[in-house]
Order: C-alpha cells, then structure tokens, then sequence
C-alpha cells in the first residue's frame, strides 16, 4: 500500500462537528447528480429533439458535445474560485445559473438557442461539481469523509448509467415531439428547492481566502489547452479529415506553457492556480491518471450499448434504458461499500473492482455474439450487475483515495482537476470507441453485433489498463497492511 492510500487523512480543526453536515451534504449529493445526469442523458432525447426542432446532425452533435466542452472548461478556474472567494457562494451562483439554463433549453424555439443555453448549462454544471469534493472535505474527517465520498463515488457513477432510462421514461411520458423538453424542464423545481436550501445548510465560511487573487494567466492557458484538447475528440464525427487532430499536439504545447507559467508563479511567490506540487503526492499522480484511463473505457459501454440496443435490436429508448439499470443499481451499491471499506483495503479494492468489470465486460461480449434471442437485454444483466458492482468499488474509493491528501483549502481545484481528468478520459474514450464502432459498421456492412463486439473489447482494453496501473502501485507499494500505512498518512494541512 502508498503511505497516503489508507486514511482520507486529516481535516481541518472544527471539520465533521457541523450538526448540519449530513442535510448539507445531501444539497450538495443533489446539485452533483442533477448536473452529471445531463452528460448522458440528453443522448437518448436526440431522436426526439431532431423530430421537435428539425435539427440538424450538427446541431445535435453540439447539444451533446457543448454541454461537455463546456463542463470540462471551468472545473478547475471554478474550484480555484470556491477556494478562494467561498464555496456556498460559488455554489449558489452555480446552481442558479444551472436551473435557469434548464429552462432556457426547455423553452428552446430553435437549434441555436438550445446549443447556446446547454452552453451555459455546460459552465454552470462545471462551476457545481468541484466544490462539492471541497465542501466533502471540509465537513467531514476520518471514516465519515470516506463515507460521503463513496456515496459521491455512487452520484457520479449512477448519474451516468441512469441517464439513459430517465431520458426514455421522459419522452415515453410527454412524446417524441415534446419528450425532450422535459429533459430539462425536470431541473428547474430542483434548483428552485436546492438554491434555498444551499443558502440555509451549506458553510458560509468555506474556502473564504480574499486575499488571493486568482491567477487569471493561468486560466487562460489552461483553459485553451483543454479546449484544444477536447474539441478534435468531442466533434470527431462531424469535422471530416485529419487536419483536427493537429489541434492535440498545439494543445500539448499550450499544457507545457501553462505548466511552466504555474511553477514560475509559484517561485515568485504567488498562489498558482494548480499547486503542482499535489502531483509529487503518489496518491493523488496515480489516482487522477487511473481516473482519466478508467473513465475512457467506463463511459463509452452506455454509449454503445444504447446504440447496440436501439439500432441493432430494435429497442425503444425506454427499453434500451431499462436494459442498463442492472449496472446502475449495482454501480449504487458498490459504492456505497466501497466508501465503508477503502479504509480497510486501500487500493486492493480498486484493482478488486477493475477485475471485476473486466470480467463482466468479457461476459457481456460473449452474450451479445452468441445470443440471438429479443431477449438480449434480459440476458445481459447478470454480466452488467458484475461490472457495475465493481464499477462502483473504483470509482468512489479512487476519489477518496485521490484526495486524501489534498489539504483543505486546495480541496475544490483538487476536485477540478480529478474531475477534469475524468472529463477528458470520457471524451477519448467515446471518440476511440465510437470511432471504431461506425468504422467496424462500414466493414461489415451493418453488422451490429460484430462492430459492438470489437467496441466492447476497446472498453475492456482500457480497464485493463487501468487495472493494471493499480497493481503496479501494489506491487511497489511493498507488503504493508492499509493499517500500517494509515500510521504515517502525511496530513493535509491548511495549504
């Protein structure tokens, strides 16, 4: 075991004896699956978006690719931004502009004002999500922050695997023509409840350092990186040609800037954006690049297998949905142990869970080439049940583990860039996979079955990956029991 994968470390004097933390933490569980429900759920409201509003491929592929873009864009300014000026505040602001946003794409009249108002939703859902890691570990310490963080762990992963059954049960709802509304419209009494709620339970004091200031330099170049980075992945299907994908190394190259512009703020004495110093932290280098690969390879089995299900089987939306809630249940459950026992086994666990969805990716494949039956959805539970179970035990644990000793005042860019990584993973991911998924469908002349086969196997190629990236932290971890290494956990200090 690392000497920092034990314990979730300790927090700061006063953190965990809040009477109201567990209600505060509830508001905060709410705004973070609200905004990472709407990466995937808008996926199966497309058909029906197109119907209402005559969209264009481009402009659906910008409805779901925007929203990304920009949720990636501002994770890390906007956990810098609570850091600094005060998470409740940010927060507020965030879950505002989210539930207005909501309605502006719920009202949409045409294709233009839905891509500029899920733009929006984009930035708003990014500015959310980090400072609700920040506030985790403000308010909590010890077995408790564990805790919360798995039942996080369980948001992210359920927000994703639901999405699909909340789009098909909406649209089976309200039509084909006007389903899609209701996709968004179901945010606003969310946001309407939360916003007040936020304003009651959550800390005032959290993260309030005005004396910073906020780097803004490095928020440029790091904000063109990634948008450098993420635009060839995310509208791949839509750009034709190569040219694309020299955007990547000139993204690389504005990263390297943006780097060595961090540690020269750093060595002037002032508060870089990023601390680049978290990186020389094993727990947190190893757990966000475990993320990173294993959210490549964990996104993209929703987004072939709705399109296996739907196209290649003639399921509805719904039925396509129905059809992976075995993996959300069991993701659910998985992490909710995962967070009770990380403290316990440590990064054993995670690779434990790896394991496990590559068995039940495996398994999945095998039903999907050798069944023929209408019943595939039934027949592919069990084998999802495996894999979301063990996706629930990565997940959560790796975020507790990742940010056990980030301190608490770095807490919500610590988040950012976790979640960032993840952001990234996921749009390589769908871009790889999909990639080879249409170019399989041409070769074979319309073969579902064998180009979702060759998908699924890219899927398992990159849990593998990370797979393996845990046992080699195992492995030159030397034998030390997670109690043993829990003794001497370097403290997360004030930053």
């Amino acid at each position: 075991m690392s000497r920092t994968e034990a314990s979730p470390g300790p927090a700061q004097p006063g953190a965990g004896t809040d009477p109201r933390r567990w209600r505060a933490f509830a508001v905060c569980l709410v705004a973070g699956f609200m905004s990472l429900l709407d990466v995937s759920i808008v996926n199966v409201a497309l058909p029906s978006m197109r119907a209402g509003l005559s969209a264009s491929p481009s402009d659906l592929q910008w409805v779901v690719s925007g929203y990304s873009l920009a949720f990636g864009l501002v994770l890390v300014p906007a956990g810098r931004l609570g850091d600094v000026r005060g998470r409740r505040r940010v927060f507020v602001f965030g879950m505002t502009l989210f539930t207005l946003a909501s309605a502006g794409c719920g009202l949409a009249p045409d294709p233009r004002w839905l891509i500029v108002a899920r733009l929006v939703q984009g930035i708003a859902g990014g500015v959310l999500v980090p400072q609700v890691s920040g506030f985790i570990q403000e308010l909590f310490r010890g077995a408790e922050r564990a805790r919360a963080f798995g039942l996080f762990g369980a948001t992210v992963g359920v927000s994703t695997a639901v999405g699909p059954l909340a789009g098909g049960l909406l649209i089976d709802a309200f039509g084909i023509e006007h389903g899609w509304r209701a996709v968004f419209f179901v945010n606003v009494p969310v946001g309407a409840v939360g916003v007040p709620l936020a304003l009651r339970l959550l800390p005032a004091r959290s993260g309030r350092r005005p004396s910073e200031g906020l780097d803004p330099v490095g928020v440029l170049l790091l904000g063109s990186g990634v948008l450098l980075l993420l635009l060839p992945l995310v509208q791949q299907r839509t750009w034709p040609g190569s040219a694309k994908w020299l955007l990547v190394p000139a993204a690389l190259i504005v990263l390297a800037g943006f780097v060595g512009w961090e540690r020269g703020y750093a060595r002037r004495g002032r508060q870089p954006m990023v601390d680049l110093e978290l990186f020389a932290r094993r727990s947190y280098a190893l757990g966000t690049g475990l993320g990173l690969v294993y959210f490549a390879g964990f996104t993209a089995i929703f987004f072939i297998l709705a399109l296996f299900l739907q196209n290649g089987r003639g399921y509805s939306a719904l039925q396509a949905g129905l059809a992976v809630t075995p993996f959300a249940l069991a993701s659910a459950a998985g992490s909710v142990l995962g967070g009770r026992t990380v403290t316990r086994y440590g990064r054993r666990l995670i690779a434990t869970g790896l394991a496990a969805v590559v068995v039940g990716l495996v398994a999945t494949d095998l039903v999907i080439r050798h069944a023929h039956s209408g019943a595939i959805g039934v027949l592919i539970a069990p084998s999802l049940l495996l894999a979301g179970l063990g996706s629930g035990v990565v997940i959560s644990p790796n975020i507790t583990l990742t940010l056990s000793e980030v301190p608490v005042a770095r807490a919500g860019v610590g988040g950012g860039v976790l979640q960032t990584a993840q952001r990234i993973g996921s749009s390589v991911g769908i871009a790889a996979v999909g990639s080879l998924l249409f170019s399989r469908l041409m070769a074979t002349r319309g073969n579902w079955t064998t180009a979702t086969s060759a998908a699924l196997w890219l899927c398992t190629g990159l849990v593998s990956l990370a797979l393996l990236l845990a046992i080699a932290d195992i492995r030159s971890s030397g034998s030390r029991t997670p109690r043993q290494a829990s003794a001497d956990v370097v403290p997360a200090g004030p930053g």
